[in-house]
């Protein structure tokens, strides 16, 4: 299994998102934001963090770089699992590879906690606890996708700290092979940190990538 890592200007969630796949045996290389050709890897990550300083708005600007448009030809080839964490999950939906936006927190706050999610997917734990680190975390869906919502949903919040739409903390593509959350599942494979329900999330991409 080949991982690569996304790197902007400002993610610093790279490192943590590297150790988490060497956990599981995996290669993990790190992708700067300018390279043009992704074709190489079986899962790209885009981690979290503050692409670009997060000035226009959370991934308003990342969604512009190389890397990004190389991950929609990635994408279109069907070559892999795109997976945004966080900021990355902000750049995907900017870019239009998810659905919805990701916009400032009801509470005006940036939130840093750990959280209950249950899962949309019967191959997931259906409980289990995460951190979040954010202040662009509240999930607004598009248009196209509002009649249709729970079709995306990967994950919900138990007890929604940021005011997503229908306690939205993870969502699909409609062919489940982009998934962006705003947990960091990263945050929590070693036993040192007292939390290691993120092992799930690796386990299941693992398994997917498998049976594809």
């Amino acid at each position: 299994m080949k991982a690569g890592i996304i790197v902007f200007p400002g993610t610093n969630c790279d490192r943590d998102t590297k150790r988490a796949c060497e956990f599981f045996g995996w290669q993990a290389e790190y992708i700067w934001h300018d390279e043009i050709s992704l074709d190489d890897y079986d899962v790209i990550f885009l981690p979290g963090g503050f692409s670009y300083g997060d000035y226009v708005r959370a991934g308003g600007l990342a969604k512009f770089s190389p890397a990004v448009l190389a991950l929609k030809e990635y994408i279109s080839k069907k070559r892999g699992v795109v997976i945004g964490i966080c900021n990355g999950f902000q750049i995907l939906c900017e870019a239009g590879l998810l659905p919805g936006a990701l916009s400032v927190n009801w509470n005006t706050k940036f939130i840093c906690d750990v959280v209950g999610l249950k899962a949309n997917n019967p191959d997931f734990p259906q409980s289990i606890n995460l951190p979040i680190a954010h202040g662009e975390g509240r999930y607004v869906p598009s248009e196209e996708t509002i009649k249709d919502l729970n079709s995306f949903v990967f994950l919900k919040y138990t007890d929604n700290p940021n005011g997503s739409v229908d306690d939205i903390a993870g969502l699909y593509d409609r062919e489940n092979r982009i998934l962006g959350m705003m947990p960091h599942p990263e945050r929590a494979i070693f036993e040192e940190t007292g939390n290691t329900d993120g092992r799930y999330f690796f386990k299941m991409i693992e398994e997917e990538l498998i049976c594809k």
